[in-house]
């Protein structure tokens, strides 16, 4: 693991701490590096009606459009306390893919540090993409 890429996991494990996850009882931690080298962190955070959820890789993604705009993920660590890390959902990864590229790389990591890097566009082929919408 690079320096730059421990670094970004102990952005997840620490975000992961401030998770409110009472009815999963699952803490995940994420944290992004855009292309201009900015690291930006987020964790899920539950809600009583399950829809009101958001995942730990929204939250880092709009925390890093509300403070900077417009960005290019280069790196994406997930983090859980699980043995076997878990990936994006499904509702994730269509959110990645509006800031990210086929070459982005995705880190699944337990707190332990990372069991599995991928390119993005290995983890969601054929993503649903804004130029699906020009006529």
């Amino acid at each position: 693991m690079t320096t730059s890429l421990a670094e970004l996991h102990a952005k997840a494990v620490e975000a992961r701490k401030n998770s409110h996850s009472p009815y999963s009882k699952h803490k995940v931690g994420a944290a992004l590096r855009t292309s201009d080298g900015l690291v930006f962190s987020g964790c899920n955070i539950e809600n009583a009606s399950y829809g009101g959820t958001v995942c730990g890789e929204r939250v880092a993604i709009w925390k890093a459009v509300s403070e900077k705009g417009s960005l290019q993920i280069q790196d994406l660590v997930v983090v859980t306390d699980q043995d076997v890390a878990w990936p994006p959902c499904g509702f994730c990864r269509q959110v990645i893919s509006e800031f990210a590229n086929d070459s982005t790389r995705v880190h699944l990591a337990n707190i332990h540090g990372i069991q599995r890097s991928l390119k993005f566009g290995d983890l969601f082929p054929d993503a649903f993409q804004s130029s699906h919408l020009k006529v």
